[in-house]
């Protein structure tokens, strides 16, 4: 789907074998067109999976979940937050996943004391998944490390001590690979304490991903109760 409102389905160049993966040279988007002249999109026009939002109950499924439940989840925090002591930016960046473009240039102009980055983490919790010690509906996970960052030791015990004195469950993830806008920022200027916390989600880079509702809500307490008060992460 374009933004154009045009759709098309996938084509391939030649014959490929069953057994082969996809050549991405040889992919091609048949959009209907009878000639060049009469085709309704062009190079450079972006295209997307057409995937519907599902209500599953007590799990959402939908596109692009990595990253619009970051962003959801950062709005309902921003409307939940009646008071703080803090001055607190949210930012919501872009290019994440071609190079975490946009979070390097908001946390070098912003100059953040102490830096949190929202996004989605993998699970373990199907059948030959990867091996990974995090599940749908046990809470969201606190970055303990990925293949780009260590999270800050005072930023991780700053949300593992809200999620124990608030009783909010939460996880901690270690990830063998992939990263976070928190590598960007933790590296920007002279450094800046990061932390990550992580939403639950299955198939992620996929045209649908599976998240939990009751993850998402307890990512908002968690936001909400430790932005209230004095940030310590020393």
């Amino acid at each position: 789907l374009f933004a154009n409102g045009s759709q098309g389905t996938f084509g391939m160049d030649g014959k490929p074998l069953a057994s082969e993966k996809p050549e991405m040279a040889k992919m091609f988007v048949d959009v209907g067109a009878t000639s060049a002249a009469d085709a309704p999109v062009g190079v450079g026009d972006v295209g997307v999976f057409r995937s519907e939002f599902a209500d599953l109950g007590k799990r959402i499924l939908a596109p692009s979940l990595d990253n619009r439940i970051g962003c959801a989840i950062l709005i309902e925090t921003l409307r939940e937050l009646t008071s703080t002591p803090n001055d607190i930016y949210a930012v919501f960046t872009v290019q994440e996943e071609v190079g975490l473009r946009g979070a390097a240039t908001a946390a070098y102009g912003v100059e953040p004391d102490v830096a949190l980055a929202l996004d989605v983490t993998l699970t373990g919790d199907m059948p030959e998944a990867h091996t990974m010690e995090v599940s749908l509906g046990k809470g969201p996970a606190v970055k303990v490390l990925d293949k780009r960052m260590i999270a800050h030791p005072g930023v991780r015990r700053w949300l593992v001590n809200t999620a124990q004195a608030f009783d909010i469950p939460y996880q901690l993830e270690v990830l063998e690979f992939g990263s976070t806008d928190a590598a960007a920022i933790q590296i920007s200027r002279s450094g800046v304490p990061t932390g990550a916390l992580s939403i639950p989600s299955r198939y992620i880079h996929t045209p649908v991903q599976m998240v939990d509702y009751d993850d998402v809500q307890n990512s908002v307490r968690l936001l909400v109760n430790a932005l209230s008060g004095p940030v310590d992460v020393g």
